[in-house]
């Protein structure tokens, strides 16, 4: 259920991210409300998942999906860069997420 919670906390990890983006440094009331709804939801079940799981691997999977599924929106919805680079970086983050995921 540990690992449930995590991939849970990743989701609102994004939601948050992408949301903060759309507060304009928070003058705008709703992408405001859904990034402090995100930030509580995602923070509650990291919390979960490390009743558990080791801190370094809960942290390390929950930041690295994070930033994927952030860079991931960010290229299909806000129009940010594409290059190999990039994709190859955000390919070894993957990797080592799921490399924690079955080997710690």
């Amino acid at each position: 259920m540990a690992w449930t919670y995590l991939f849970i906390a990743a989701f609102f990890e994004v939601v948050w991210a992408v949301s903060l983006k759309q507060t304009n440094g928070f003058s705008r009331l709703v992408p405001s409300i859904i990034t402090v709804l995100g930030m509580l939801m995602s923070f509650y079940f990291l919390a979960s998942a490390t009743k558990t799981l080791p801190i370094g691997t809960a942290y390390a999977v929950w930041t690295g999906i994070g930033v994927v599924g952030v860079a991931i929106f960010g290229i299909i919805f806000f129009a940010e860069s594409v290059n190999p680079y990039r994709l190859l970086f955000l390919l070894l983050i993957i990797i080592g997420v799921i490399g924690l995921r079955f080997y710690d």
